[in-house]
C-alpha cells in the first residue's frame, strides 16, 4: 500500500512499491486502488486467499485494465481486500477481515469488490476497480453510496485478471461523484459502439420491482420519481422468464456453478485450502452441478438474452432497484446474508445473464444507510449509461 494509514482496512498490506503513471493525462491528479484479482507489476495477486497468495509470486506485468489508468495519469495507492476467490457478495474475509462500508460503517460493505469500494467510500483514493460476476460492483456501490458500473461483458479486457466465471466476469469501477466518474469512464470505456440517442424509452419491470419489501420501495419512490422527470415517463414491462424468478435463479446458479469450479476446482482438489463460511459450501455446490443442469441453463440464458436486447432495442433503459435493500448489519449471522444473497441475485441476474450494462446510482437511503437505483442499457451504451447519470445526479 502507498498509503501512510488504512483506517478502513481497506487495503492489502503489501510492502509499498511504486507503479509508474502517466505525467500528464485526462485523470492526472485522480488517485486509484485495484482489487487484488488484478495483477499490477511489482506485487503478488492474492485473490482473498492465503494460499493463493503463498503461490502468486511477484507479477512481472500489469493487467491492462490496470494499465489503462496508469497511462491516463492517475496514480495507483494499493491493491484492495477481495471476498475470498471473489464467491461472495458480503464482503467479509475470513482469513483477512472486512472492509470498512463508508457509507454506513455498522453494516458489510458487499463484495466481492469490499475494498474497493471501503477505499473510494473511506476517501482513501478517487476511484477503483472491482471486478462483477454476479454483483461484486453493483452490490458494494449500493451499501457504501457511491456510482458503480457492470460493463456490457467484455467492452474492459480481463487478461492478467483472476477468473471466476469468465462468461459473466466484467471489470468495473467506482467513484463518489459524477464528475469523477465520468472521467474514469472516458478512459476505461472509451466511445460506447452503441450510443443511447437524445431521448430514451424508459422502462419500469414491475416484476422486479415486486421482489422488494415495501419499506426499501418507499425509500426509493424519490429518486425513481427524480429519473422520471430527468428522462421522462416510464412504460412498464416485465423482465422474468414465463418459467418466474426461481427457475431464472436456478438456471443462472447452474451456469455460474458450473464456470466456477471450471475456474477453482483442480485447485481446491488438490490443495483442499481452508475456504471461509459460504464460499465453502458454495464451491462444494458448484462441484456437484451437472451436465443436463448446465444443458438446460445454457437454452435459458439464451433465449433471456434475446428477449431482454430485444426489449431494450436501441433506446431502451431499464430503472429498477439495484439491491433489495440497505446492507445488512455487520452482526448478521451467515443464513442472514445467505438469505438476502439469494434474494439481491433475482435482481442482479438480470444485466449478468443478457451481458448489458448497468449503473447503480447512490440516490436514496434508509436507516440512515444508503441504497441504489440502477439503469440498464443496450448492449454497448455504457458511456450513455454513466452520461446519464450526470444528468440525472449533476
Amino acid at each position: 500500500m502507498l498509503l501512510p494509514h488504512d483506517p478502513a482496512h481497506a487495503f492489502v498490506p503489501y510492502p509499498a512499491v511504486p507503479v509508474p503513471c502517466a505525467s500528464t493525462g485526462p485523470l492526472s491528479g485522480l488517485t486509484f486502488a485495484a482489487k487484488d484479482l488484478f495483477d499490477v507489476a511489482g506485487y503478488p495477486t492474492g485473490g482473498g486467499n492465503p494460499l493463493v497468495l503463498a503461490m502468486s509470486g511477484i507479477k512481472g506485468e500489469t493487467a491492462p485494465a490496470v494499465q489503462r489508468l496508469l497511462d491516463a495519469g492517475a496514480r495507483f495507492v494499493g491493491k484492495t481486500h477481495t471476498d475470498e476467490l471473489a464467491f461472495s457478495m458480503n464482503g467479509r474475509n475470513a482469513h483477512f477481515g472486512t472492509p470498512r462500508n463508508g457509507g454506513a460503517p455498522d453494516r458489510i460493505p458487499g463484495g466481492s469488490s469490499s475494498g474497493s469500494a471501503s477505499a473510494v467510500s473511506n476517501r482513501m483514493c478517487d476511484t477503483a476497480l472491482g471486478t462483477d460476476t454476479g454483483g461484486s460492483v453493483r452490490a458494494p456501490a449500493s451499501h457504501c453510496g457511491l456510482f458503480g458500473i457492470r460493463p456490457t461483458h467484455g467492452r474492459i479486457p480481463l487478461l492478467r485478471t483472476m477468473d471466476l466465471a469468465p462468461s459473466f466476469d466484467t471489470c468495473g469501477f467506482f467513484a463518489r461523484d459524477t464528475q469523477t466518474f465520468g472521467r474514469v469512464a472516458d478512459v476505461m470505456l472509451g466511445a460506447d459502439p452503441v450510443p443511447l440517442p437524445a431521448r430514451v424509452r424508459l422502462l419500469r419491470p414491475a416484476d422486479a420491482w415486486a421482489l422488494i419489501d415495501a419499506a426499501p420501495a418507499e425509500a426509493l419512490a424519490p429518486a425513481y420519481e427524480r429519473i422520471v422527470r430527468a428522462l421522462g415517463a416510464a412504460t412498464e414491462v416485465s423482465v422474468a422468464a414465463d418459467e418466474g424468478w426461481d427457475a431464472t435463479y436456478w438456471h443462472f446458479r447452474h451456469v455460474q456453478g458450473r464456470e466456477c469450479w471450471s475456474t477453482d476446482g483442480a485447485f481446491i482438489e488438490r490443495f483442499a485450502p481452508p475456504l471461509g463460511p459460504g464460499v465453502a459450501e458454495r464451491f462444494e455446490w458448484a462441484s456437484r452441478v451437472t451436465d443436463a443442469q448446465v444443458a438446460s441453463a445454457t437454452a435459458f440464458r439464451a433465449r433471456f438474452r434475446a428477449k431482454l436486447r430485444a426489449m431494450l432495442g436501441a433506446d431502451g433503459v431499464i430503472v429498477l432497484p439495484t439491491m433489495p435493500d440497505v446492507a445488512p448489519l455487520l452482526s448478521s449471522d451467515e443464513s442472514q446474508l445467505d438469505v438476502y444473497r439469494n434474494q439481491a441475485i433475482r435482481l442482479l441476474l438480470i444485466a449478468g445473464m443478457a451481458g448489458l450494462p448497468q449503473v447503480s446510482l447512490p440516490l436514496a437511503s434508509r436507516l440512515g444507510a444508503p441504497l441504489g437505483l440502477s439503469l440498464i442499457g443496450p448492449a454497448g451504451s455504457d458511456r450513455s449509461l454513466v452520461a446519464l447519470a450526470g444528468t440525472i445526479c449533476g
